[in-house]
């Protein structure tokens, strides 16, 4: 019964380790395209990530929501699209298009926004994840993912030497 737990334990810790090492890898990826590439938002295959900062389109999309964004300038009306305004990133919902301009507005908002044009927008939302962005600044942080993969190596390794120990105490027995 024993073998059966620790093998299980070890396969569960395996996949927590690679789980882990893809989140560092992601993050690395993020840091790079953002810091050092100083780039407005990372592209995963013509997807990116935000999280919603403020209440402007309160009960469609509520602050530390997680969107997916498909980039693209194909829009229409009633679309939620993330756009970029002076240094700012806005997700809010298209009202009007005329032509090369879009009227937007936050869905909490009583006023529409200034009218921008379609090379401001990044993309339009295709998935909402509530309250993600709680978890990810927790998961995100250097020092938490450090910490975790070091307990989970640590872990690993008292795993294996105890039963390196077992597999000595039964040699010794034999001889």
């Amino acid at each position: 019964m024993y073998k059966i737990f620790e093998k299980i334990a070890h396969i569960i810790l395996n996949i927590i380790i690679v789980i882990v090492f893809l989140i560092v890898l992601i993050v690395g990826y993020n840091y790079i395209q953002l810091q050092i590439m100083n780039k407005d938002y990372t592209n995963f295959f013509g997807y990116t990530i935000f999280e919603i900062k403020t209440g402007s389109m309160a009960k469609t999309l509520n602050v530390y929501d997680v969107i997916l964004v498909k980039i693209t300038k194909d829009v229409k009306e009633n679309d939620i699209i993330t756009f970029k305004k002076d240094n700012d990133l806005i997700t809010h919902r298209i009202m009007k298009i005329n032509g090369d301009k879009l009227v937007t507005k936050g869905d909490a908002n009583n006023t529409e926004d200034e009218e921008i044009t379609k090379d401001a927008v990044i993309g339009k939302v295709v998935s909402v994840y509530p309250r993600v962005g709680i978890w990810a600044k927790v998961f995100t942080e250097p020092n938490v993912l450090i910490s975790i993969f070091i307990t989970l190596v640590l872990i690993g390794l008292a795993i294996s030497k105890d039963k390196t120990e077992k597999i000595k105490n039964e040699r010794n027995k034999n001889e």
